[in-house]
C-alpha cells in the first residue's frame, strides 16, 4: 500500500490502493478540518484500507497543527476505537 497523501485541489485525502483509490472528503475553515465522507471502493472492502486512510489522514491533521470535526461517521467510529487521536476533536 502507498501513503496517504492530501489532494488540497479536490479538498481530499487519498489513498491508492491495486489501482483503486480510497477517499478522505474535507472542509477546511482557517485551523478546523471537517472530514465530511470517507469513500472506499467495493474492491477494498473489508481490507483494513478506510482505516489506513483514516490514520494517515490524521496523523497529517496533527502534524499540521489542525483541530477536526469528524462528521463523517466512518471517522467518529474511528477516533472512538482509537482514543489516542481524540486530542485532535474540536470541543
Amino acid at each position: 500500500m502507498s501513503n496517504v497523501i492530501n489532494n488540497k485541489d479536490h479538498c481530499r485525502y487519498e489513498l491508492a490502493v491495486d489501482g483503486n483509490l480510497a477517499t478522505e472528503h474535507y472542509k477546511l475553515d482557517g485551523n478546523v478540518i471537517t472530514f465530511e465522507h470517507t469513500d472506499v471502493p467495493k474492491e477494498l472492502g473489508g481490507k483494513g484500507v478506510g482505516s489506513k486512510l483514516v490514520q494517515g489522514a490524521l496523523d497529517q491533521v496533527r502534524a499540521a497543527g489542525l483541530k477536526l470535526i469528524p462528521q463523517c461517521p466512518f471517522v467518529k467510529a474511528w477516533i472512538e476505537k482509537h482514543p489516542d487521536y481524540s486530542d485532535l476533536v474540536a470541543r
